[in-house]
């Protein structure tokens, strides 16, 4: 019985704090005043209108969703290639394949991007979008190769073999079976690509230019000047911006893809 009143009053305190951080953003992103402040003295719309009307945000804004929806698209299809390529491999060379992928994974960010800017100098691609870009792919690969993988391990292979018993060949067989059996995991790839890439700031910091920079790194560098509601406002923004692509994800394909992944994760010989 106290067992039990523990783990509700556990669950009850997280409920209440883990959302806290974002109450508090969001509400001081309607102070009419020029400084941070929980709770705000009054409700203004200041500086959300300050951030549609400064072209410097908007342009480091749609910089970052350009970058991300390129990430999103590019790193699906190299995780779909290397899950289709690893499909049938030996355990042996699969697990070293899986490996390399995960990679990013296990080193800091930091350290990633003093690398990466090492090899973007070289290749005269530093403060560029197409080099953020690219270290973008290098960092989001990990988190779509794994619900498309797990997604396609869920894949009754005994379906794409009728098909073809049936007349169609093997593209046939991809396009019109696997491929939209695989929709879940594609679409949960995506998405995590997506967030990944906008999000992204420890790396990208050592990437941007003088005419290219992201969202998260203008924030980054108008924390370190001034702490003013602008920032709140900009913040509860992708706030909402990320509940949105969670509800677009759920209405889609739904979350259970998300467990699925969580499952597989915690029991990988299965």
């Amino acid at each position: 019985m106290r067992t039990g009143l523990s783990v509700r009053t556990i669950a009850a305190l997280l409920l209440i704090l883990l959302p806290a951080p974002l109450v508090i953003v969001i509400g001081s992103s309607f102070s009419p005043l020029a400084v941070l402040g929980f709770p705000p003295p009054g409700f203004s719309w200041r500086w959300y209108l300050e951030f549609l009307r400064t072209p410097e945000w908007l342009w480091a804004f749609g910089v970052s969703a350009g970058i991300a929806l390129a990430s999103a698209v590019l790193t699906t299809l190299v995780a779909l290639g290397a899950a289709l390529a690893l499909q049938g491999a030996p355990a042996r060379w699969r697990g070293w394949a899986e490996t390399a992928i995960l990679a990013p994974l296990l080193f800091p960010h930091a350290a990633l991007g003093i690398g990466l800017l090492g090899w973007l100098i070289l290749a005269g691609l530093n403060g560029t979008a197409t080099g953020i870009l690219a270290a973008h792919l290098i960092l989001c690969v990990p988190f779509a190769y794994r619900p498309i993988a797990v997604s396609l391990a869920q894949i009754d292979t005994s379906l794409a073999e009728a098909a073809t018993i049936l007349g169609a060949d093997p593209r046939q067989a991809f396009r019109r079976v696997t491929l939209p059996l695989l929709r879940p995991g594609i679409a949960a790839a995506m998405l995590f690509s997506f967030i990944i890439s906008f999000d992204e700031v420890t790396v990208t910091m050592f990437l941007v230019g003088p005419e290219t920079t992201t969202l998260p790194v203008s924030i980054y560098a108008r924390l370190n000047d001034s702490a003013d509601p602008v920032v709140a406002a900009i913040s509860s923004i992708l706030i909402l911006l990320t509940a949105g692509l969670v509800l677009l994800m759920d209405w889609l394909v739904g979350l259970r893809i998300f467990i699925d992944v969580e499952e597989e994760g915690r029991h990988p010989a299965a």
